[in-house]
């Protein structure tokens, strides 16, 4: 690929493309938000109370990153913790358990894109009903456990194998996430297809997932880079994901010069205010916003059984960016530091029909809310540090594990008790967000 597509793939891109846009938003160049950031500091103190319910006067430190991990402890049952004395049971070794729940959080994530206002799982061991992301997190397991992800041939059901997922069929999941007519699921279909189209890509790189594509097997591929003792170099994560995750996403996706770019979309305002500032190299595609947020995601939940089962720190990890999400954009909206303008809230309450706006999760007013979401949580992120919250030192994963994701999530509660939406409806087919 070119210098220039290259730079839409990276972290750089997501972050320098994000902050111009809000630079454009301060002088009222935006097409579709107004931008108030005297209410900037009501955000700060509302994620800052969130933080200390969940985690203060003095457990900040054990603040994981926003990954899947505690997804799967809903409802006060740590399951992550009974796989793993499963595993001590059969006498895995700790590198063959982070290999296992790599291969659980690559799926889960990758399924976890919204399941929209209706759907619950219920689950069987416990009974209990999970909604949402905590909701896909179980269901997810629950086929992981009973081998859906496997091969016939397999020696074991829980572990997921490229074979598998690329002939894994709708009937599976609608079985497994219980999906029914009165129990309907947003994107069923399109979720499949990145399954099938992930499996035939892990197979086809075998020097990185073995000749089974087995996504676990990235554990050894990245220890063997970061050497015996070393740290693990965050962009060799990175670009590892990106190698095998771009070729899955939907052929409808934003491609530059016949070259798949992901989770990246034309944006007005950038095209009617490029960068002055970026360099030559940047130019080219200076309309383009970034964001590969499940990509992010994906990294930020691999990089928790490194860090907890093998301990090996990452390197760089700071590169990374705030989450373009509902729960997290959903924060700037419902406390007022964004605010849409009256033609585009007029248009989506037109498509909506009722008295939320409603949006396709790649137009353009999306695709604005999103670039302002990542650079506005940049300085959330960096208030924190002029708070009572500074000497807690939080990394930004674990400020939208703690914070903005759950401020996100409560101030829906609070607004919307009845579907605990997000203040803009995102129109999709459960492949993005």
């Amino acid at each position: 690929m070119t210098p220039e597509i290259n730079y839409i793939l990276s972290l750089q891109a997501v972050r320098d493309r994000a902050h111009h846009v809000l630079f454009l938003a301060e002088s009222n160049r935006l097409n579709h938000f107004d931008y108030n950031p005297d209410r900037l500091t009501d955000v700060v103190q509302y994620v800052t109370n969130v933080i200390k319910d969940g985690y203060g006067p003095d457990k900040y430190a054990q603040i994981p990153p926003h990954g899947r991990w505690q997804h799967f402890l809903v409802g006060d049952v740590d399951r992550i913790a009974t796989l793993l004395h499963r595993y001590k049971h059969r006498g895995y070794n700790l590198k063959e358990e982070a290999r296992s729940l790599v291969d659980l959080f690559f799926v889960s994530v990758l399924l976890d894109a919204g399941a929209g206002d209706a759907w619950k799982f219920r689950e069987p061991d416990t009974e209990a009903t999970f909604v949402r992301s905590e909701g896909i997190a179980v269901a997810s397991l629950h086929m992981f456990l009973n081998g859906e992800f496997a091969t016939v041939s397999s020696t074991r059901k829980d572990v997921v194998l490229g074979a598998a997922l690329r002939d894994l069929k709708a009937s599976q999941l609608e079985l497994g996430f219980q999906i029914e007519e009165s129990n309907p699921f947003i994107g069923t279909a399109a979720r499949v297809e990145l399954l099938n189209a992930l499996g035939k890509s892990l197979l086809d790189l075998p020097e990185i997932f073995g000749d089974d594509g087995r996504p676990g097997n990235l554990v050894d591929y990245l220890l063997a880079k970061a050497g015996q003792t070393g740290p693990i170099d965050f962009e060799d994560l990175w670009q590892l994901l990106q190698k095998v995750l771009l070729p899955i996403w939907p052929s409808s996706r934003t491609q530059l010069d016949g070259h798949p770019v992901g989770d990246a979309w034309p944006l007005h305002a950038l095209a009617q205010n490029p960068d002055p500032s970026a360099p030559p190299q940047h130019q080219k595609y200076a309309n383009i916003q970034p964001f590969h947020k499940l990509t992010q995601w994906l990294a930020y939940s691999l990089m928790v059984p490194f860090e907890r089962l093998l301990r090996r720190p990452f390197e760089n990890a700071h590169l990374a960016t705030g989450l373009p999400e509902y729960r997290n954009g959903g924060v700037f909206v419902d406390l007022g530091v964004l605010t849409l303008k009256p033609r585009s809230l007029e248009q989506g309450r037109k498509n909506s029909g009722g008295d939320l706006p409603a949006f396709e999760a790649t137009g353009d007013e999306i695709v604005e809310w999103r670039a302002l979401t990542v650079a506005l949580l940049d300085k959330v992120h960096g208030a924190l540090q002029e708070t009572e919250l500074a000497a807690a030192q939080l990394t930004l994963p674990q400020v939208l594990e703690a914070g903005s994701w759950k401020a996100g999530r409560k101030l829906a509660a609070e607004n919307r008790p009845d579907t605990k939406s997000s203040p803009i409806l995102i129109m999709g087919d459960g492949t993005l967000f």
